[in-house]
């Protein structure tokens, strides 16, 4: 296959390292430090257009897909994995009503995301509902027109921050997955608050909260696809998004390979740098073949999401799997390189440890991704006996 980038998705990476490089690398210690949020680098995405590459351009995007949006996602977590996930986790809330919302629902909500005007977010994830999605207990009873919607959301990105939700809530308890239903909540809504932000061990600048609901009432009309069916909307969603953590993990390793070439090569032992050892050589060329083998099956996962392939949820789950292993490997090897310099905080190297390990566990764990692939397998062997 052929991934040589067209003009715009080299603008789209060239615009993203410029704003790494102008905005996110000159503060991103200080935004993990006292866990702000990249406002600064999220406005200047906003003001180069880059807030809806993945926006059809009739609602005032770029007109791209999951590839675009994995380049402007892998060039960003070069510099800081926590702008970037803040960034693509306005893909993630807006997904949904890009694939199974209204043209009301998109005339309404993609114009305001594609600007940057509003940040979306996804619920789906609960105290006892994370891999098993169909274990969701927020509900959502059918009052006339409105649906009330009662319950607790965890681990929410972007949650306080985002001005449009898609709440993954159950209409029907009794029958578990398939009862559940897909409903957008605007921030604003009575009965719909935020718990306090979330301490995390990394990607401490994108800011997670709770999402509570009691007695909130919403329009029938902001149902997404059918009743009971919001199980197939969350995994439509996380088929589409999942190539982007691929991307993040991607982008993470990179730039902590690059960071620790850089340290060893100006790091003199035994009278040489340190990359003339043999030992340190081996090192980085194991992760350099490690991010270049995730970077290609990253962006054939995008093209396999983007053109609906048959097995397009086993690939990004492949992409998802392989790249964020090995961005958790490559960054505890990049600190093992740089010594006790990269093990202070200091140097931007366990930072990128910290946030590394994330990209295994969010939208899927890798363990959970491993079993979509097994199935996967299991199918298709199936057919072919």
């Amino acid at each position: 296959m052929d991934f040589a980038l067209t003009e715009i998705q080299e603008m789209i990476r060239d615009t993203a390292r410029q704003i790494g490089e102008e905005i996110i690398l000159p503060n991103r210690a200080r935004w993990d430090e006292e866990e702000t949020f990249p406002t600064e680098a999220l406005d200047a995405l906003a003001k180069s257009d880059m807030m809806g590459v993945y926006i059809p351009e009739e609602y005032g995007g770029m007109g791209g897909g999951a590839l675009d949006l994995c380049i402007a996602v892998e060039e960003l977590s070069k510099f800081c994995g926590s702008v970037a996930v803040s960034y693509a986790a306005n893909a993630l809330g807006a997904f949904p009503i890009l694939l199974h919302g209204t043209e009301e629902h998109k005339q309404k909500y993609m114009p305001k995301l594609a600007t940057g005007e509003y940040y979306a977010a996804f619920g789906l994830t609960e105290p006892n509902a994370g891999s098993d999605a169909g274990s969701v207990e927020t509900t959502a009873v059918r009052d006339g027109e409105e649906y009330v919607i009662n319950g607790t959301k965890q681990w929410i990105t972007n949650a306080g921050e985002a001005h449009v939700y898609t709440v993954i809530a159950s209409t029907n308890r009794k029958r578990g997955a398939r009862g559940l239903s897909a409903i957008i909540v605007d921030k604003d809504t009575p009965g719909f608050d935020f718990g306090a932000k979330e301490k995390k061990m990394g990607i401490r600048s994108s800011i997670t909260r709770e999402l509570h609901f009691q007695d909130c009432r919403v329009p029938v009309s902001h149902l997404l696809y059918k009743e009971n069916r919001g199980f197939r909307v969350a995994m439509d969603t996380l088929d589409k998004s999942r190539p982007g953590i691929g991307a993040q993990a991607l982008g993470i390793a990179d730039g902590a390979l690059k960071e620790a070439a850089e340290f060893a090569q100006n790091r003199v032992q035994f009278g040489q740098p340190v990359t003339a050892f043999q030992a340190v050589q081996h090192m980085m060329a194991d992760m350099a073949i490690a991010i270049e083998a995730s970077r290609w099956l990253v962006y054939r996962s995008a093209v396999a999401v983007d053109n609906d392939e048959p097995g397009a949820s086993a690939i990004a789950a492949m992409a998802k799997v392989f790249a964020s292993d090995t961005a958790m490997k490559v960054t505890t090897d990049a600190v093992q390189v740089c010594g006790g310099s990269g093990y202070m905080r200091e140097y931007p190297l366990e930072k990128r440890m910290r946030d590394a390990k994330i990209t295994q566990i969010y939208e899927g764990t890798n363990q959970i991704q491993r079993n979509i692939i097994a199935l996967d397998l299991i199918r298709r062997t199936a057919r072919k006996s």
